[in-house]
This record gives structure tokens, C-alpha cells and sequence, in this order.
């Protein structure tokens, strides 16, 4: 009996190791997962859509909450697949147009007589809703009608990254309007009557306003409805990740770590709670920003397990890059995945906190240590988590990575100076 029992976990033994994960196959289990989230990410967009054209048709407190609630789902799926930028050109340089911040909101829309101008930016309070003609240094714009086309030709005008014009924070801004509170409590408090009609217009506008809205929200799915394509059997994005395997495991670990450190640790995170200012916290408009950094992150453990839940609660998985890392170096591995769910466990109960009612600007007030303390524990995990994919990457036999602000991994706090 027992020389039966061991043979059958030989047997075990021996057929796992036959259907070991092989770099093709994860690269293939990658671009499956940036396929259904990017999927994900368009099938929100056109709900948000379609409540925005119900807000813009019978603009209530009613329509524009349920906007509001569709720009929210909307962001879920898609803040997921950030850790796909940083490793992948393709995505890198599309991502401006559908996730690029700050931004001079005052290019869009009216903003308070009291908004500093850029010094640099002489279009920040162009306000294109209030100007059919627009002047854009030699060039004239003719923004009689808002369309699609119009807000591509303002994005980034004059090449300044603060004028944003497209995607979902230019989406937000028209949803919430401005937060005005720093670092207080409260959202941004657009009334309704922005997008009203005849007298109940707020001011001059709504359906300049309203038109805006509209076809910011059909280029964001335009945009979307690109990067699907992109990963789609045959797409440009997925052959160069699923050609080159070894190319491709670089790819997610650059997204990773790249994502983890300089990006969400830093620019969005260390950054501002060093200046405690909340104009520099991701969604600001809406104080939102505790669900994007929760989101950023889980994107990153997806990559690295293999696995992505669905809006629809159905599961993509398959082969991981914890399984290489695991059958390279288990001690890695279990490493890794350690400080991965050690991030996690931080951003929810950053996440957390602020469903409770501090938002992430009121965490960034000067002498709010709870805050501070809370914002602190999750840079530190992402930190942590970087050297650890450093060790991945090692553990792998890789080309050594440079992650953006992986120059300063020795001295952590360089990076966010």
C-alpha cells in the first residue's frame, strides 16, 4: 500500500513537472488578461456614456450622480491595466490621451476667479466651452462645434502635459467640476444646471458644455476600442509581448516594478504628502484617488499571479510569472508574493479609511499623522515590493531592469526629492 501511495505522487510529482509553466505560455496568459481588462475598460466607458447622454438629455441630481457612479465602475477595470504601460511602448504612448494628469482645467471650463495660472502655460484658462474660436499660438482652432476632433487637436496644445483635454480626468472635471475644499472634506460640486437648458442654465454655455462632455466620452471609447485591438489575436501589442517571450516577461516585470516604485509610490503618493497638497493626488476632482492607488495595485499582483477578475465576476488565469519565479527560486517567490499581498493589505485599509469618510486630500492635510501614517505604510510596501521584483527579475535570469526610479533603489527616499 504505501509503495502504491508513493508511486502515485511520483506520478504527481512527475506531471507537474512536465506541465510546468513555459515563458510562451505566461506571455500568452499576459495578453489575455491586458485583452479582457482593456475589454472591461471599454464596456464601462460605453456605460458611462450612455449615462452621460441621459445627464445631457434630462440633467437632474439624479442623472448626474448616476454619471458620476458609471465614471467610478468605469475606472476599476481600466486603473488595472496601468501596470501594462511602463513595459509596453504601445500602451505608454497612448496612455496620455485617456489617463494623463494634473491638468490645467481651466483649458476645458470655468474654474474660480483665484486658480493660479502655470507660468508656463499661457492656455490654462482658455476655457474652449466659452470660445468657439480659439487661439493656439499662430494657428487658429475653429471650435464652433465640440467634437472629437476638436478636443485631439487640443490635448497637450502648445506641448504642455497640462493640457489635458481627453480621457477619464477631463471626463471628471465636467462630472464634478472643481474641489475646492484643499485639504478639508468634500468632492468637487458641479450643479446639475451646468447641463440645463434655456433659463436653467447655470450661467451661459451647458450646451457647449454638455457637447464637450459627450465627445470626450465617444473618444475615450474610440481610444479604448484601439488598445483592445491592440491585444486582440493579431494585435500589435500582443505579438511583441508573445513573439519574443524573454521580451515579454521583461515587459511585465517592467510594468511592475516601474508602476509599483517611481510611478504610484512616488508621483502619486510620496510626492504629495510631501507637499501636502492635494492638487497632486490622481483623481481630484471627485476624491476618488484611494480607489485608483487600490486598483493600481491589485493590477500589479494580477500580473504577477496570472489572474484577473472580471466586471462580470468570471476569471481569466493561467500560467503566471510566479510560477517561473517559483520553479527558479521558491524563496523568491514566496518573497514576493509576501509583500505583494502585504501592499494589498495597505492600499485596502488606505481604501478603507477613506470610504469611511477621510478622503485621501484630507490624509494629506499638514498634522494629520493618522493619515500620513496610512499614506506612509502603503509607499513603504510598494518600496519594499520593487526590490523584491528586482529579485525576481535576477531569479529569472533576465537582463537587469530599470525601473523608473530604480536608480535610487539603494537610497529609496532620492527618488521623491
Amino acid at each position: 500500500m504505501l509503495r502504491q501511495t508513493m508511486t502515485a505522487i511520483s506520478l504527481a510529482m512527475l506531471a507537474s513537472a512536465a506541465h510546468a509553466a513555459t515563458p510562451e505560455e505566461v506571455v500568452a496568459n499576459y495578453a489575455d488578461i491586458a485583452e479582457a481588462a482593456y475589454g472591461d475598460s471599454l464596456t464601462t466607458a460605453r456605460a458611462l456614456r450612455d449615462a452621460i447622454g441621459d445627464l445631457i438629455e434630462n440633467p437632474s441630481e439624479e442623472t448626474l450622480m448616476a454619471a458620476k457612479t458609471a465614471w467610478t465602475v468605469a475606472r476599476a477595470p481600466y486603473q488595472q491595466t496601468e501596470a501594462y504601460r511602463f513595459g509596453n511602448a504601445i500602451v505608454d504612448d497612448w496612455e496620455g490621451r485617456v489617463n494623463a494628469w494634473p491638468l490645467d482645467e481651466g483649458l476645458i471650463d470655468y474654474v474660480a476667479e483665484d486658480t493660479p495660472s502655470a507660468e508656463d502655460n499661457e492656455l490654462a484658462q482658455l476655457n474652449v466651452i466659452a470660445t468657439p474660436s480659439l487661439e493656439l499660438g499662430s494657428e487658429t482652432l475653429d471650435a464652433a462645434e465640440i467634437t472629437p476632433d476638436t478636443i485631439r487637436a487640443l490635448h497637450e496644445a502648445g506641448g504642455i502635459e497640462a493640457n489635458v483635454a481627453s480621457g477619464y480626468h477631463a471626463i471628471e472635471f465636467l462630472l464634478w467640476g472643481q474641489d475646492l475644499n484643499g485639504t478639508g472634506p468634500g468632492a468637487g460640486e458641479r450643479p446639475f444646471t451646468d447641463y440645463a437648458t434655456g433659463e436653467a442654465c447655470t450661467g451661459e454655455n451647458c450646451d457647449r458644455r454638455g457637447a464637450y462632455l459627450v465627445a470626450a466620452a465617444d473618444l475615450l471609447i474610440s481610444d479604448l476600442e484601439e488598445m483592445v485591438a491592440n491585444w486582440e489575436e493579431g494585435g500589435e501589442a500582443r505579438t511583441a509581448v508573445t513573439t519574443d517571450a524573454q521580451a515579454g516577461l521583461n515587459a511585465m516585470l517592467t510594468g511592475m516594478g516601474s508602476l509599483s516604485y517611481g510611478e504610484q509610490a512616488g508621483e502619486r503618493m510620496k510626492l504629495g504628502l510631501m507637499l501636502n497638497d492635494p492638487e497632486e493626488e490622481h483623481d481630484c476632482f471627485s476624491d476618488q484617488t484611494h480607489l485608483s492607488h487600490y486598483y493600481d495595485g491589485l493590477g500589479i499582483q494580477n500580473v504577477y499571479l496570472g489572474r484577473y477578475t472580471r466586471t462580470d465576476g468570471s476569471e481569466v488565469t493561467g500560467p503566471s510569472l510566479s510560477e517561473l519565479v517559483a520553479e527558479a527560486d521558491p524563496a523568491v517567490d514566496e518573497a514576493l508574493k509576501a509583500d505583494l499581498d502585504a501592499t494589498m493589505t495597505a492600499l485596502t485599509e488606505l481604501r478603507d479609511k477613506a470610504e469611511a469618510g477621510t478622503a485621501y486630500d484630507q490624509m494629506l492635510a499638514p498634522g494629520n499623522t493618522e493619515g500620513e501614517a496610512i499614506i506612509t505604510a502603503a509607499v513603504d510596501a510598494l518600496v519594499a515590493q520593487t526590490q523584491e521584483i528586482e529579485r525576481a527579475v535576477a531569479a529569472l535570469g533576465l537582463n537587469s531592469i530599470a525601473f523608473e526610479g530604480s536608480d535610487s533603489l539603494d537610497n529609496p527616499d532620492a527618488v521623491f526629492e
